[in-house]
C-alpha cells in the first residue's frame, strides 16, 4: 500500500519524505488556504514546488464544476509537471472530464466519493484513482472502512485498473483497517502516519534496554 501525505505543507512534505515513506502527496485549496497560498499564480507554483520534492504522484484539485472549465483547468495543472494528477470531483460533468482526460493521457483522481455506484462509475470512466472519504462517511454513522471493502471487492471482480486512495484519514487505526480493506493508498495528514510508530510495548522495551546497557556499562 502506497502512502500519500495530505497537506500543502512543504514542512511537513520534506518531513515524510526524509522519514522514507512518502509516495505521493494530496492536497486542495483548503489545504492550500491553511498555508496562506492563494491567488492562481501562487498556487500554481506551490505545486510546482511540491513536484520539484515528490518523485511519486501530486493530486491537483480543480476548482471548476463544468465539463469545459474542469478540462481547462486540468490542463493548466497537468502542465506544471509529469507528475501532476488532476483532481476531479463526483459529479455528471466529473466523469466526462475524467473520460476526457482518460483519453488524452492525463491522470486523474475521482474525489468525493461515497458509494460503491460512484466507485463503479469513476473506473469506466479510467480514474487513475478514486477517493473514497472513510472518516466523513464514519460522520453520518455508516462505516468508511466498509466501503473501501466493498469497492476492493467490485474492482478485483471486475478487473477494474483504478487504485483505491482512501481519504478522509482522522486515525493510524483507519490506515491499518484501510490497509486490511484493500486499498491501494491511503493519503493521511502527517499525525496519523506518524502515529503508526507509536506502541507503549516498544517504549517500555527500549527503555529495558537502555537501563540494561547503563547498569552494564556504568
Amino acid at each position: 500500500m502506497k502512502f500519500f501525505i495530505d497537506t500543502a505543507s512543504l514542512d511537513q512534505i520534506k518531513e515524510a519524505k526524509d522519514l522514507g515513506i512518502l509516495d505521493g502527496v494530496t492536497t486542495n485549496p483548503s489545504l492550500m488556504a491553511k498555508e496562506g497560498i492563494s491567488g492562481e499564480a501562487n498556487i500554481l507554483n506551490h505545486y510546482k514546488q511540491i513536484c520539484d520534492i515528490v518523485d511519486g504522484d501530486v493530486s491537483a484539485e480543480v476548482i471548476s464544476t463544468d465539463f469545459e472549465g474542469i478540462v481547462e483547468e486540468g490542463k493548466r495543472l497537468a502542465e506544471i509537471a509529469p507528475n501532476i494528477v488532476v483532481k476531479v470531483p463526483m459529479i455528471k460533468d466529473g466523469i466526462k472530464a475524467i473520460r476526457w482526460f482518460t483519453d488524452h493521457d492525463i491522470k486523474t483522481n475521482c474525489t468525493l466519493v461515497f458509494s460503491p455506484g460512484q466507485a463503479i462509475l469513476a473506473a469506466k470512466a479510467g480514474a487513475t484513482y478514486l477517493s473514497p472519504f472513510i472518516g466523513r462517511v464514519d460522520d453520518i454513522n455508516w462505516d468508511g472502512v466498509t466501503l473501501i471493502a466493498e469497492i476492493a471487492e467490485i474492482y478485483a471482480i471486475q478487473g477494474y485498473e483504478t487504485e483505491i486512495l482512501a481519504a478522509s484519514i482522522r486515525s493510524s487505526k483507519h490506515i491499518v483497517e484501510s490497509a486490511k480493506a484493500g486499498a491501494d493508498v491511503i493519503t493521511s495528514p502527517l499525525g496519523p502516519i506518524l502515529g503508526l510508530l507509536k506502541h507503549p510495548l516498544t517504549d517500555i522495551g527500549l527503555e529495558k534496554f537502555l537501563a540494561d546497557y547503563r547498569k552494564a556499562n556504568g
